[in-house]
């Protein structure tokens, strides 16, 4: 199974909990995630199946966005919710227009401290390992890019938000330093990401649909067996049943012509097909200017992608199918 699918990932759970889950759900073996998620975060985690795990190294520095709350009062050692208090609560009388002051301090280039319990790695060990076993975490500051972040409104001593930004941006750390600087300590009380790359909350899917989808093709597929005349013909009403429940557990996937928007995308004949699949170069003259192109067997499937080596000749990179 070669597809790319978008899990709407609850609250709780790792997105290594997710992987997990789908590859049990699908009995599939290779999953993997396109950017990671904290638990406590809901939202947009896009997964890769089978040979599409190939296309991860083109969404190393994908672009996210997010809408969440920041709560002003008290900083945690998490910079989440989640974390104990670490600095005293204090009443917060911030208006909107100071936190949306606040805010444009946090706009455009800027240097960023990681959270010390992130996935960041000391010393090839992830910060939050040496952070729960109470180790001292020595991070430093990495540059990041806000390229929009908006207070939508104040409740109280909570601030919605909207956020685009680059990726390696935490964004538990921009409500932790928010509140440093309006010196009565913050932290991220709840995060969604709505984006990542192309992909949005409109093409997500719950662990529950994808379970549901999963188990009505099995279930399916069971009784087409169970059901097969002497001669060992199966019903023909039966297997137009099981096409239909491949059709919706299919339809859960990311249609592959969505799949790195930017990238032209040209449907390979018989011979290029042929051609790519044993690591040969094509000629694509109409595509000479483009750096890299997704190359199409069909509607649906997509082949390769093919990286540009010399005037029009283009060299598979990586071969899906």
């Amino acid at each position: 199974m070669n597809a790319v699918l978008i899990i709407d990932k609850p609250s709780g759970f790792t997105s290594h909990d997710v992987v997990a889950r789908v590859r049990r759900i699908l009995q599939q073996r290779a999953v993997g995630h396109l950017g990671t998620l904290d638990p406590m975060a809901t939202g947009v985690l896009p997964l890769v199946l089978g040979n599409m795990t190939r296309l991860a190294q083109f969404y190393l520095k994908s672009e996210k966005s997010y809408e969440g709350v920041i709560r002003f009062g008290y900083a945690t050692d998490t910079y989440d919710t989640e974390g104990e208090p670490s600095t005293p609560p204090q009443q917060s009388t911030l208006t909107l227009e100071q936190v949306r002051q606040l805010a444009t301090k946090f706009v455009g280039v800027i240097e960023q401290m990681p959270p010390p319990y992130s996935a960041k790695k000391i010393g090839g060990v992830p910060a939050y390992k040496l952070a729960r076993k109470n180790k001292e975490v020595a991070l430093k500051p990495v540059q990041v890019e806000i390229k929009q972040f908006e207070i939508l409104s104040m409740q109280g001593c909570c601030a919605n938000f909207q956020a685009r930004v680059a990726s390696g941006t935490y964004m538990r750390s921009v409500a932790h330093d928010m509140g440093q600087l309006a010196g009565c300590g913050a932290h991220l009380q709840s995060l969604r990401r709505t984006a990542v790359a192309e992909f949005g909350l409109e093409d997500a899917h719950t662990l529950a649909e994808l379970e549901q989808a999963a188990h009505n093709l099995k279930e399916r597929q069971r009784n087409d067996h169970r059901e097969e005349d002497e001669e060992g013909n199966s019903n023909v009403g039966n297997r137009e049943e099981k096409d239909t429940s491949l059709e919706s557990l299919t339809d859960l996937f990311v249609h592959p012509r969505k799949l790195l928007p930017s990238m032209p995308a040209v449907s390979a004949t018989d011979e290029m097909a042929s051609r790519i699949r044993h690591g040969r170069t094509v000629n694509l003259p109409e595509l000479s200017r483009a750096r890299e192109v997704k190359v199409f067997s069909g509607q649906r499937d997509l082949l390769a992608i093919c990286t540009r080596v010399a005037g029009s000749l283009f060299h598979p990179r990586i071969v899906l199918l």
